[in-house]
């Protein structure tokens, strides 16, 4: 017999639901800026005490005080994003009909809570040093906090792509060369990102200051190696990979007839926001890493990768949806 959550499941589009899991997607690169602000300016630290700030949810002199708004704003906007996700996972679980999508559901929320603990233990075990590191542990969680972000970022688009009008009603029957370059584009998006959070968070951002030279005899390659010179250099290398494959990426998607004109728009912001990214990296290296250049390319940065896995993820559409309507297995005699 079905249960009652089960009899009220269905696949066609929902509109409200639609909007809800559209809004989070938007509501995320709130929670971002903010983070990347707050890292930019140093402010991690800018209250002692969490979840609380200060022993209060609206602390003196917040608003008056940068480090402060950029800290507990960053808390708040947090909070909401888990109630969002609370909410769209629930509504999910109750409506939705495709496994797979409440399944998605089900692992924002896991993330949102695992990254509500990181942020935390990031305030709390600030004073921790580690044996033979730079960093204390608290600061050390600052790294997965950054990169777990960028796949949250990627799990709450899926969600709100595959509750579209478009992805419920139109085809996308794109070629498997599209769809393969886009999965090898997102994982190499995902490892600059990681490669750019151990970067940011070990203070590597100027471990080479000149650009787009490494040396300021113009050489290309560093003389003098130390562990925040090579991971700077490896980020410089992998942004050079990356635009090669981006730039083929789009033009992939612009030449492939299946493609739709949303997906052929989005290709043209995929390369304007890599245009974008290297710009603002050089500005980080000019301008001594002011905050709004830092902050400006982690933003630019996430949506690089939100645009990427929102044109594999749609490339990847009728596969999914042949799932989804794949005939359930016949149920075993008792």
């Amino acid at each position: 017999m079905a249960t009652a959550s089960s009899s009220l499941r269905t696949s066609g589009y929902k509109p409200a639901l639609a909007v809800f899991a559209a809004a989070g997607s938007i509501w995320v690169f709130v929670l971002v800026t903010l983070g990347a602000f707050t890292t930019s300016i140093g402010a991690g630290m800018a209250f002692p005490d969490w979840p609380l700030s200060n022993g209060s949810i609206n602390p003196e002199g917040w608003l008056r005080d940068v480090a402060m708004f950029a800290e507990h704003s960053h808390r708040l906007t947090g909070m909401i994003m888990g109630f969002l996700t609370i909410g769209l996972a629930f509504w999910l679980w109750r409506r939705e009909e495709r496994r797979w999508l409440r399944h998605l559901g089900g692992w924002a929320l896991v993330i949102v809570v695992i990254q509500g603990i990181l942020g935390g233990k990031r305030v709390t075990l600030d004073a921790i040093d580690i044996p033979w590191f730079e960093m204390s542990l608290g600061q050390l969680l600052r790294i997965p906090h950054g990169i777990l972000a960028q796949l949250y970022v990627c799990i709450l688009i899926a969600v709100a792509v595959a509750c579209s009008r478009a992805w419920i009603e139109q085809a996308v029957p794109v070629g498997s060369r599209l769809r393969n370059l886009g999965k090898l584009c997102v994982a190499l998006v995902i490892l600059q990102l990681v490669i750019a959070a151990t970067m940011r968070h070990n203070g590597a951002g100027l471990s080479i200051y000149t650009f787009p030279y490494s040396t300021q005899d113009n050489r290309w390659i560093p003389v003098e190696w130390d562990f925040r010179i090579a991971i700077h250099f490896a980020h410089r290398v992998m942004a050079v990979i990356l635009s090669v494959f981006l730039v083929a990426f789009a033009w992939e998607v612009k030449r492939d007839r299946g493609a739709t004109p949303a997906m052929r728009a989005g290709a043209a912001a995929l390369v304007a926001l890599l245009a974008l990214q290297i710009v603002l990296g050089a500005q980080i290296i000019w301008t001594m890493r002011k905050p709004e250049m830092t902050t400006g390319h982690v933003v630019v940065g996430a949506l690089t990768l939100a645009v990427t896995f929102w044109l594999t993820w749609f490339a990847h559409r009728d596969s999914l949806q042949r799932l989804s309507t794949a005939p359930a297995p016949a149920a075993s005699a008792a």
